[in-house]
């Protein structure tokens, strides 16, 4: 059980008098037992604290008799029935009638009322226990609170407000609900008995301190919902007074004659019960704000803190004569730092009412300067939602003042339209529209009605392309587009001043548009029809197509008839002007795929088809470009649709024009391939550009009866004597080989094992020699062009791209087991040469081989180290300088494989071991001609080897090191010479660390399990025979010939089935332009949390964070340079007491406090963390 440490009485709330019902109130006195005796008069004196209950059991009048009685409901041995949590549970009667039951009841015996009102608090927090009427009677509220906690169900830690399931969903809003209606029913006589509201006060704030979070969290909501009550109730109060005075004034001001002095008394005695009403409001307020709100604002559970920031900015928006200063604002402004996102998601909230009221933009001065920082660094908040409503705060902000944000802070949310997460992009979009586009000259109001390039628009057209080309984010117009689309529709949409813009000449003092200016305005236009014809974002923006409204599928209809009616007459003009400039075309080409294609016919624009069908052929004709030749391939097949009746029309277009390039092909090739005749460069060029554009067609037609297969093939087998395409003949081999290996038959397809081909090992060969020839060359040996000249960066990135490919083709081959491992030892060795362009690829390579069989990929290794080893000797000889570049190149390699085997012994221990074997095995191969006093001549490889023995088991490496005594002669173990070095070192290496085998063993099985074991847990006997067979294994292994070392190498390893690779053929085409989430996303990357030094929050004051809690407040943003500025001091603050202003017929604007923001000067013991 958790029990609740005795809750100190900060609160002398409650006080022994009689109820007292004013005249106004909703409900009648009954039996005049409640009569009022100098109402505020005693008030402030001779309270009891919140533990003493008043000793009137029934609020003065008789004491009830026979059973109690609570709504009719029978209650016995002072235990009652729950009814008021059930009735507010079940949610199915009027929350006004339940209340108005409990004050008839409270009317009639306040305690036996109140008491079901306690219970009703302490069983909305999910505790089973009940307070009794002697408990009520007789006991501290410190005391209830310990008896409820204990009696509480430790076993679950559901509770009301977090339960999940439909009846729990409605159950907050109606427990809120009540609250508010019972203090509005209240509001003109209960509430100031002095004892209702003392009670229900002091319950709270102790709840409210509870190490039980489910009294906590309960209790929090109730109190902040009272506290909002009841700043409703003092702000109808301030206006009755204001009302009252008013009247009182007037009434002053009239003649004496003519002047009622009894109405003045009246006046004057309304006006004194409603200040001492007030009064008693202000201190309610205090008590709850003190005993709850600072303590709980930053409370360890991000619900109750969200709690306390979203009911303040109720406070500050509903009465901000008396909330909204800089007193209160600055909880908002230290609370915007929480870690938690819902937290800082309420402080943008509960600004955002703050800042959408113009009138309130005076108060809120000081705040914005203070904290505009941070509200515009939270745009790169990590949660979404978070940054989404910062944005819409500046948008406040920024239709409040224009001249708070300056240019930096309006740059930082402008780069947002481009943002992958659409609600982000287009809060951020809305953002610059009220900044560049919404304002409007007054000289424009003549022109309203003027259209194309006269209209209002154009001026915000031009500002747009202004914009985009600034933002130097040209690939990422669509995102831009999509971003305005919702706040700028109808500029977006006026195409007519677009289309006039490009082809009207400017007009005189107008200045024109420039030619990457026009290219813009050309790209953003085509998104905007596409993202009218098409009503979705742009790929990489959202989650699917929705099904679209009945009224959004009219309005793209309509568009897309717009759109032809307008393009249809203009397109065959602006390709005419712009026929030359290849990314002008291609955008312009793309329009026809969202045009209306009926109303070609309807409107008869038949003529405007000719024409833009002899536009692109002229464009077919003059360009070579693939960008341009494939779009006009797709505005064909767009155009050609059987379904339309300018089908036969754009199909005989089409036939002439492929005729004419057919015709022209066969040719061309003819006089191309003419032996005796060597053929120039023009003729290679005018049969390759023919050729681009049948491809082009070919793409997206059936050029079938054209038969080009024929000339094709002479082309290509032309080519293949030549030895003109050994990349692609290689990567279409490899896709072969990978299409026709073992891997046809994964999944159940053994009926295809007649068609599985294995390469022999001259093929093998044939392939590992291209790629040692091609792949892994020098930089500067594929740097130089057919004409000796040097190529610029983007053709080097492009040849080192090509090599990639061929590599990758090769390094799957051997992954998917189509050629032997062994062959990977060729790549391997180049792991650090060629590091910065094929590190990653080999090493994953490296990572999959070991996967599918550890102890072949471990002599695949040690094979590579061999490779280079000889290389070195045949460059150097034997005698070579073991200091050398060449040498220490080799033993960093070594150490990187070794790092490749990570930190798990066991998991590799075989191949470690093997790789061992191997190695001594090569190092003694070749004996020294001179006899024995000299060292074999491999004896150097030992140096190397050494570089694995640290992932060897400590009793491991007493089995290899006997292994090495089978190859060693007693004279050697006698040397001391230099040469002799590597075998001592390698010796060494072996001997370290040799003591306490079982020791190693049992730490390297439980290093992968939990380290804390309890005192009782006995050691597992699994792990103990696991280690003992370990050992009688190598033990017999040491002791055994090489039988063991050889029958684990001849083991035959069933290939492993894995997923059917991509094939390398299909990606080596031409890479396609980024598309703008990925080029996007690698300049505005969502980077994780970085926190910084959490701040002392607990300096004072006893907490309720766990030890395993993280702090409060840290650094949530995304962008490494957010900082936390204002809470770099400690905060250690004063409390402010609510006085709520007079009335402001007596009253002047009062100027700015001083700076309550420092935290230095605002906090004080009272306000730990309790």
């Amino acid at each position: 059980m958790i029990a609740a440490p005795e809750i100190p009485t900060d609160f002398n709330l409650l006080q022994e008098s009689e109820t007292h019902f004013s005249s106004d109130t909703d409900f009648e006195d009954i039996e005049g037992k409640n009569q009022k005796q100098g109402k505020g008069k005693t008030c402030k004196k001779g309270k009891k604290g919140p533990g003493e209950k008043s000793k009137g059991g029934n609020g003065g009048g008789k004491p009830s008799s026979g059973p109690n009685r609570m709504n009719g409901h029978h209650q016995q041995n002072g235990v009652e029935n729950m009814m008021l949590f059930e009735v507010v549970k079940m949610g199915k009667s009027a929350m006004q009638s339940v209340v108005d039951d409990w004050i008839e009841a409270y009317k009639h015996d306040r305690d036996i009322a109140l008491l079901d009102l306690i219970n009703f608090f302490i069983q909305c927090s999910g505790c089973k226990g009940v307070v009794t009427a002697e408990m009520f009677r007789h006991m501290q509220n410190s005391e209830i609170i310990r008896k409820m906690t204990e009696e509480f169900d430790e076993d679950s830690g559901d509770y009301p407000l977090t339960m999940a399931g439909p009846q729990w969903k409605k159950f907050k809003s109606s427990f809120c609900e009540f609250i508010g209606v019972l203090v509005r029913q209240c509001q003109y006589s209960i509430i100031y008995d002095e004892y209702m509201m003392d009670t229900v006060i002091s319950l709270l704030t102790g709840l409210s301190d509870s190490q039980v979070r489910a009294f906590r969290h309960t209790s929090t909501l109730a109190a902040m919902k009272l506290m909002t009550a009841l700043v409703n109730v003092a702000l109808n109060l301030s206006i009755n007074m204001d009302n009252t005075q008013r009247q009182y004034e007037a009434e002053r001001n009239k003649m004496i004659g003519k002047r009622a002095n009894e109405r003045l008394e009246l006046l004057l005695q309304k006006r004194k019960e409603l200040q001492e009403n007030q009064d008693e409001i202000e201190n309610m307020m205090n008590a709850i704000f003190k005993g709850v709100f600072v303590h709980r604002y930053r409370d360890a559970i991000a619900e109750i803190r969200a709690i306390c920031i979203e009911e303040i900015g109720i406070w500050m928006k509903m009465y901000s004569d008396a909330f909204l200063n800089d007193s209160y604002l600055k909880y908002v402004g230290w609370t915007m730092h929480d870690k938690q996102g819902e937290v800082r998601l309420k402080c943008l909230t509960a600004l955002q009412g703050l800042y959408y009221n113009k009138e309130l933009n005076s108060k809120l001065e000081l705040f914005t300067s203070r904290f505009k920082d941070r509200i515009v660094s939270m745009t790169l908040d990590k949660e979404y939602d978070v940054a989404v409503q910062a944005i819409k705060l500046l948008t406040l902000v920024l239709q409040s003042s224009e001249e708070v944000l300056t240019a930096e802070d309006c740059e930082n949310v402008y780069h947002l339209v481009y943002s992958a997460h659409r609600p982000v992009a287009v809060a951020a979009g809305e953002f610059l529209y009220k900044k560049l586009f919404s304002r409007r000259d007054p000289e424009e109001d003549g022109i309203m009605k003027r259209r194309g390039r006269q209209s209002p628009n154009a001026n915000l057209v031009k500002t747009l392309v202004f914009f985009f080309l600034e933002s130097e984010l040209h690939e990422h117009a669509a995102y831009l587009v999509d971003s305005m689309w919702d706040c700028a529709t109808e500029l977006l949409k006026d195409w007519e001043c677009m289309n006039s813009l490009l082809l009207e000449e400017p007009l005189s003092g107008e200045e024109a548009l420039t030619d990457r200016q026009e290219s813009a305005l050309i790209e953003i236009m085509l998104c905007t029809i596409r993202q009218a014809a098409e009503c979705h974002p742009p790929v990489g923006r959202g989650t699917g197509k929705r099904v679209l409204t009945a009224k959004e599928k009219k309005t793209q209809l309509d568009d897309r008839t717009k759109i032809t009616e307008l393009f249809a007459v203009a397109l065959p003009q602006l390709l005419a002007k712009y026929s030359v400039d290849a990314e002008k075309v291609t955008n312009l080409l793309q329009l026809p795929q969202y045009f209306d294609l009926e109303i070609y016919t309807t409107g008869r624009l038949e003529k405007h088809l000719d024409a833009l069908l002899r536009q692109i052929r002229n464009i077919v004709e003059k360009h070579t470009d693939t960008d341009v030749l494939e779009a006009c391939s797709k505005t064909y097949h767009a155009l050609c649709n059987e379904e339309f009746t300018i089908f036969n029309r754009v199909d005989i277009s089409r036939s002439q024009l492929i005729d004419e390039l057919a015709d022209k092909f066969n040719r061309l090739l003819e006089d191309f391939l003419q032996e005796g005749e060597e053929p120039d460069e023009d003729d290679a060029y005018q049969v390759l550009s023919t050729l681009k554009r049948i491809t082009a067609f070919h793409n997206a037609h059936d050029l079938s009866k054209w038969d080009l297969f024929a000339c094709n093939y002479k082309l290509l087998k032309t080519g293949i004597e030549n030895g003109d395409m050994p990349e692609q003949a290689f990567t279409i081999l490899c896709d072969i080989l990978m299409i026709f290996s073992h891997q046809i038959m994964s999944g159940g397809r053994d009926m295809l094992e007649p068609l599985v081909y294995t390469p022999d090992s001259s093929l093998q060969s044939e392939l590992l020699s291209f790629i040692l020839d091609h792949v892994f060359i020098e930089q500067d040996d594929d740097n130089n062009s057919a004409d000796g000249q040097q190529e610029d960066e983007a053709s080097k990135i492009e040849a080192l791209h090509k090599r990639r490919n061929l590599l990758a083709a090769f390094c799957k081959l051997i992954v998917y087991t189509v050629v032997e491992m062994n062959t990977a030892a060729d790549i391997f060795k180049q792991y650090m040469k060629y590091y910065n362009d094929y590190g990653d690829i080999i090493k994953e390579t490296m990572s999959k081989t070991r996967q599918i069989d550890k102890i072949q990929c471990a002599k695949t290794l040690i094979l590579s180290l061999q490779q280079l080893f000889n290389e070195m000797i045949q460059e150097n000889g034997y005698n070579f300088d073991r200091s050398s570049s060449t040498f220490s190149g080799i033993k960093e390699l070594a150490r990187r494989f070794a790092l490749t085997f990570g930190l798990d012994q066991l998991k590799t221990r075989e191949a470690i071991a093997m790789l061992h074997k191997d190695g001594i095995e090569f190092a003694f191969k070749e004996p020294n001609p001179q006899g024995e006093s000299h060292p074999p001549l491999n004896l150097a490889f030992l140096d190397i080897l050494s570089e694995f023995s640290s992932k060897l088991l400590r009793q491991d490496k007493r089995t290899v090191y006997v292994y090495l005594e089978k190859f060693m002669t007693f004279q050697m173990s006698l040397r001391r010479e230099d040469v002799w070095l590597p075998l001592m070192s390698y010796r060494n290496s072996l001997l370290a660390g040799g003591d306490d085998d079982t020791m190693s063993v049992i730490s390297g099985i439980s290093s992968r399990g939990s380290t804390v074991r309890s005192k009782k847990s006995k050691p597992s006997t699994g792990k103990r025979k696991v280690v003992e067979g370990m050992q009688l294994a190598l033990t017999e292994e040491s002791s055994s010939s090489d039988s063991m070392w050889l029958s684990r190498e001849q083991t035959l390893h069933t290939p492993v089935m894995m997923q059917t690779p991509q094939l390398t053929s299909t990606i080596m085409r031409e890479p396609k332009r980024l598309r703008p989430e990925d080029s996007f996303m690698s300049v505005y990357p969502m980077q994780t949390e970085h926190h910084q030094t959490p701040l002392d929050y607990n300096r004072r004051g006893t907490s309720l964070m766990e030890d395993d809690e993280e702090p409060i407040v840290e650094d949530v943003m995304m962008s490494s340079e957010g900082r936390i500025e204002d809470l770099n001091e400690g905060m250690d603050f004063d409390t402010m007491d609510i006085d709520l202003p007079p009335s402001k017929n007596r009253r002047e604007r009062t100027e700015l406090k001083p700076d309550f923001f420092d935290p230095a000067s605002i906090m004080d013991e009272s306000v730990g963390l309790i």
